[in-house]
């Protein structure tokens, strides 16, 4: 079973990172996730601008940045500018008033465009975004803190935007509460990747190779 997966970074222990960051990559995580809290679109603040960058220097694995801020585009050359040709940038279409706008930005950089749709978005009200972009985020707990439980619900949206993706030509990627248990039901469903956070990742005191190995390993 092929499948990526990503370390969601606000989990990571900040007063070593670059230690973090260097284990991470050596223990084969596919990509680094950087959730970008503004304190208004959500809650809470999160990553900065400088953590983005300082994480880029570490390391040359793909950086997929998740702008959970009002109005990304008013500010989306400040990332685009700090980012690598490859890299992923999604945005919430309910935070843009424009969201066409900021993803044409996002591919004329060089980026990989993507959306992030939260638990109480239906797909009917991002179709037109399905077709721009390349990735689409599902979130399966409510943005803006780590350590929330699985809302129920999002499996029947995920499997609804599994029946759509080729005909749209994006992939499916899941953010929040990933369990072995969710990988072990839509990896081999078509969800393409996983971001790990505290449920499976941080904070179990083994060296993240052997963590990232046994996912790997699940037998499906």
């Amino acid at each position: 079973m092929n499948f990526e997966l990503t370390a969601s970074m606000m989990c990571a222990d900040f007063g070593n990172l670059e230690k973090e960051v260097k284990n991470l990559a050596e223990g084969g995580i596919d990509s680094f996730h950087i959730d970008i809290m503004d304190g208004r679109y959500v809650p809470n603040f999160a990553m900065s601008l400088n953590d983005m960058r300082y994480i880029a220097s570490v390391s040359p694995k793909p950086l997929d940045i998740h702008l959970m801020i009002e109005h990304p585009n008013n500010r989306i050359d400040l990332f685009l500018n700090n980012l690598r040709k490859g890299d992923t940038v999604y945005i919430h279409p309910e935070a843009e008033y424009h969201p066409s706008t900021t993803l044409q930005s996002i591919i004329n950089a060089g980026m990989i465009p993507g959306i992030a749709i939260n638990p109480g978005t239906s797909v009917e009200t991002v179709m037109e975004m399905l077709r721009i972009v390349k990735k689409v985020l599902v979130m399966s707990v409510n943005p803006g803190n780590a350590g929330q439980m699985f809302l129920p619900y999002v499996g029947k949206k995920i499997t609804k935007l599994l029946s759509m993706k080729e005909d749209m030509d994006f992939e499916l990627y899941w953010d929040g509460a990933c369990g072995a248990d969710k990988i072990l039901e839509f990896a081999p469903k078509g969800v393409r990747g996983f971001v790990l956070g505290t449920t499976l990742l941080f904070g179990k005191g083994k060296p993240y190779g052997d963590t990232l190995q046994r996912i790997r390993e699940l037998q499906f």
